[in-house]
């Protein structure tokens, strides 16, 4: 007998829905579904140990459909018998408990939605342009007129830019897709493991990835992350299915799901890919050149799948289309293998924040990740990011190493050791990219680990707990406890006035959990049995509670702008926050009310900090200070805390000079003059806008994408966003804006807005701000500044 699984042969026929559940799997299969829920103790005086490969023993996985096309009738018609059902060697509680476990994740993630308002304008301005304009669907452009698109491939748009068009724009119709990629990646994760281990491995798991805070934030959020950890979820799935039985179809449905997350996120959906080839490659039982053609042809399907929309866009004539925000030449593989690839690795993104290089470890409190804090081995764990993920990562890795140590004399086609290679490779991979990249990263990118660490809880705690009865294993399952009741205490301690009874109960019920399962074993009957249960739900809650008060805070507080994080505020952390709070890495940490904290090295609120060498921004003229910054497009105050910042002749886009918005939101009118956070629009200059819009193919243009989607957002209409999100790209000279200036196609000029020139990109927005300045009169409308382009210049503008 093999410790590989069987699977029935793929003639057997499937089940019409009358004769639904097939029969159970013979008895004769390789060895039992599940194991004994309460394994009686060994027999007193026993001097060996089972042998450590019973730990996982092999198992009958799910019964096969026939293949062909005849097969989908069938799997149609007996969809609801199934999904209500579930296996046929199920307990009765399973299935419901599956489904309870799917509905609460939806109530969860539901609850409160849209208090988040538009959450990242720069996407929802993309979605709306996309629910009027198929073509500003299609390339996922910024606004309806097609001007210049988002800087992602546009497939985590066009889910929210339909149910746009279904449910008309609103913020639930944006937001309610991303809660369904929650709840579906729920979904995958539970199913994935539930092909090898048991229910309650494969429930834990699920309840792990819904309750982990970055997860509860991202699949509320409208950024690409839902799309892409569903799409890679999937993947996973694909991976374990053609690994069992070396199945060309399913390893090339592999290569379209991942190809489909590459048109999400681009390059970051391969960062599992090494990984997921390797298992494939050692562990399907198929010859090894099967094994290397049935790859050859999942890499075919990935690049057909993510390739088709890059090639139209490649070739299509860049005057047919808009352009490609954030690169700097135009191109979409330039955006991919630069800005948004190879550049977040090594920190050199030509007009990023820290573009130019300058996220290579030179500003304080960088530490080798410049201004998005330091990096190692322990970035994961450190700071605002351990709250976001960390809770249970400590446990994974440990049941990981647990796994494969386990599964070790297993044969090469083990589909339990392939089940930890493929979570702990994705795992692995992901985490130390992250750790060690030098370009931008923020705290939310951590979702991508969200299901690996899960499943790899999920699965090592089944394995355990079948066999808690054996001292060396129950002695893991409480160090594994232990060791995760430590560390939620540390990462409660991080923000040591929220709900501060739950610190010291985490750890007091983990420590007593650990004591209990220890003993459980050595006492025989029903009554080892009830400590048991009971000491395992302690242990549950206790690895689980600190990352579920996250959670609900999370869910309980609207978040927006570019940079978000999940939780309450901590020391030490972050740049962003709820819609801006905290500070960049390395600075002091943020407040609830929005303040903008110090730089790296900076104290809170400012400190004394310095940013060396920052360009100034449009229309601006220098700055200097203790703290200061440069002057924002007709700006004249500081970054609250500075005391330079000279220079410029205005305010904030939507505030006053050095206002801050009111709340849980950035800078008023836009962190870091609308780079980070979009401006607010009263009603007033929202009806300007409107104003005989049809006239105009734009109804006004503004430096950088955030600051143009407030504007887009609040009237409905298109508007130019000059320079993309950093307001750094080439995509408008000053003569092509004057030419369409001078043929009525853009009616006004808001002042504010993005970086502009500087850090290694385009200056062509401060260009055309400093041209608009010098030659049409200010409005003042409010507290936004305004030019009528229809209105006649200034001489000798």
């Amino acid at each position: 007998m093999t410790t590989s699984s069987s699977v029935p042969p793929t003639s057997e026929p499937w089940p019409d829905a009358a004769n639904y559940p097939p029969p159970a799997a013979a008895a004769d299969a390789a060895g039992p579904t599940e194991w004994p829920a309460a394994a009686p103790l060994p027999p007193a005086g026993a001097g060996r140990e089972r042998p450590a490969e019973t730990l996982f023993p092999p198992v009958a996985l799910p019964p096969a459909g026939p293949g062909g096309r005849a097969s989908w009738a069938g799997r149609l018609r007996t969809l609801p018998a199934r999904a209500w059902r579930g296996r046929p060697d199920d307990p009765r509680w399973v299935r419901p408990a599956f489904l309870g476990l799917l509905l609460a994740t939806a109530v969860l993630y539901f609850w409160n939605l849209t208090a988040s308002g538009w959450a990242n304008s720069f996407y929802s301005a993309a979605v709306q342009a996309g629910s009027v304009s198929w073509k500003a669907m299609f390339f996922g452009s910024s606004d309806s007129a097609n001007f210049i698109t988002v800087d992602k491939p546009p497939l985590a748009l066009w889910p929210m830019a339909l149910s746009a068009r279904v449910l008309g724009l609103s913020s639930f119709s944006v937001l309610a897709p991303q809660v369904l990629m929650g709840v579906g990646t729920v979904a995958a994760v539970y199913a994935t493991v539930r092909r090898r281990f048991s229910a309650l491995g494969g429930l834990v798991a699920g309840a792990a990835l819904a309750l982990t805070p970055v997860a509860a934030l991202m699949f509320r959020f409208n950024n690409p992350d839902a799309a892409l950890v569903l799409l890679l979820t999937l993947a996973a799935y694909g991976v374990v299915r053609a690994t069992e039985t070396a199945s060309t179809r399913w390893i090339v449905l592999v290569g379209v799901v991942l190809g489909l997350a590459f048109l999400a996120k681009t390059l970051q959906a391969f960062l599992v890919l090494p990984a997921f080839a390797l298992v494939y490659l050692v562990c399907a039982p198929a010859g090894l050149g099967r094994r290397f053609r049935q790859l050859l042809y999942g890499t075919v399907a990935m690049v057909v799948a993510g390739g088709w929309w890059v090639a139209i866009v490649e070739l299509m004539p860049a005057s047919a289309r808009p352009y490609i925000g954030g690169s700097q030449d135009n191109s979409f593989l330039s955006l991919t293998f630069g800005y948004n690839g190879f550049g977040r690795i090594t920190g050199d993104e030509t007009g990023s924040v820290g573009g130019g290089g300058g996220g290579r470890g030179g500003s304080p409190g960088g530490g080798g990740g410049g201004m998005w804090g330091s990096t190692g081995i322990t970035r994961l764990f450190d700071g605002d990011i351990g709250g976001q993920i960390a809770w249970l990562m400590p446990a994974a890795l440990i049941l990981l190493v647990f796994g494969l140590w386990a599964t070790r004399r297993h044969p090469r086609t083990d589909s339990a050791r392939i089940a930890f290679l493929v979570w702990g490779g994705w795992l692995l991979s992901t985490a130390l990219t992250f750790s060690f990249m030098s370009g931008i990263f923020h705290q939310y990118y951590t979702v991508a680990l969200v299901p690996a660490v899960a499943a790899l809880v999920g699965m090592g705690a089944d394995g355990l707990w079948k066999v808690r009865h054996r001292l060396p294993y129950a002695a893991v399952l409480a160090v594994t406890v232990l060791v995760t009741a430590w560390w939620a205490y540390r990462l409660l301690g991080r923000s040591a006035d929220f709900v501060p009874w739950l610190r010291s109960a985490v750890l007091v019920g983990g420590v007593l959990a650990a004591i209990a399962l220890l003993l459980s074993g050595r006492i025989a009957g029903p009554a080892g049995r009830r400590i048991a249960t009971v000491a395992g739900l302690t242990a549950l809650a206790a690895g689980l509670a600190g990352p579920a008060a996250y959670a609900l805070d999370t869910v309980s507080t609207g978040h927006s702008g570019s940079i978000v994080t999940a939780g309450p505020a901590v020391q030490g952390g972050g740049f962003g926050g709820r819609g801006g709070r905290g500070g960049f890495p390395g600075g002091g940490g943020g407040g609830r009310t929005g303040n903008f904290p110090g730089f790296p090295g900076g104290g809170q609120n400012g400190g004394t900090g310095n940013l060396p060498n920052l360009p100034n921004f449009p229309g601006g003229t220098g700055g200097n200070g203790n703290g200061g910054m440069p002057a924002f497009p007709g700006g004249t105050g500081t970054f609250p805390g500075g005391t330079g910042g000279t220079g410029g002749t205005g305010t904030f886009p939507g505030g006053t000079a050095g206002e801050l918005r009111d709340g849980r939101g950035g800078m008023g009118g836009g962190g870091m003059g609308g780079l980070l956070d979009g401006a607010r629009v009263s009603s007033e200059v929202a009806e300007l806008l409107k104003q005989d819009a049809d006239r105009y193919t734009w109804v006004a243009a503004a430096v950088g994408s955030q600051n143009q989607a407030s504007y887009q957002l609040a009237a409905g209409e298109p508007v130019m966003a000059l320079g993309g999100f950093n307001g750094s790209d080439p995509s408008l000279s000053l003569d092509g804006f004057k030419q369409l200036v001078a043929e009525g196609k853009v009616h006004w000029f808001i002042g504010g807005g993005g970086m502009g020139g500087g850090m290694g990109g385009s200056n062509y927005s401060s260009e055309i701000a400093s041209w608009v300045e010098s030659a049409y009169t200010a409005k003042t409308v409010g507290s936004t500044t305004m030019y009528d382009l229809t209105a006649t210049p200034k001489s000798g503008g």
